[in-house]
């Protein structure tokens, strides 16, 4: 017997945009031009905001970086915030102990 309430497709991929979805919707200050994605860094799974398309923007979001990391360890996202500029590291916040 299949769900008829069924209100989205429920793989990973599917469940990571919802969050990702959530996590922008309440760090309203995140400019709409900074790409949000998770990536693996050793032992656990970082937060990268990319301001590849608003570079002028990542020294104001950096200094909210302790709300944006705290606010990504509520959701499930990840213990800690990776800024950048396209490939070029500008920074990091952690949230926890990711080891």
């Amino acid at each position: 017997m299949s769900n008829q309430h069924r209100s989205f497709d429920c793989t990973s991929a599917e469940l990571e945009k919802a969050v990702i979805s959530r996590y922008r919707h309440l760090v309203t200050w995140l400019p709409s031009d900074c790409r949000v994605f998770r990536e693996p860094w050793d032992c656990s799974t970082v937060l990268c905001l990319d301001f590849a398309k608003c570079p002028y923007l990542v020294s104001v979001v950096q200094m909210e970086a302790q709300s944006l990391a705290d606010v990504a360890q509520e959701l499930g996202l990840a213990n800690a915030i990776v800024f950048r500029i396209g490939n070029r590291f500008m920074g990091w916040n952690s949230s926890a102990e990711n080891c």
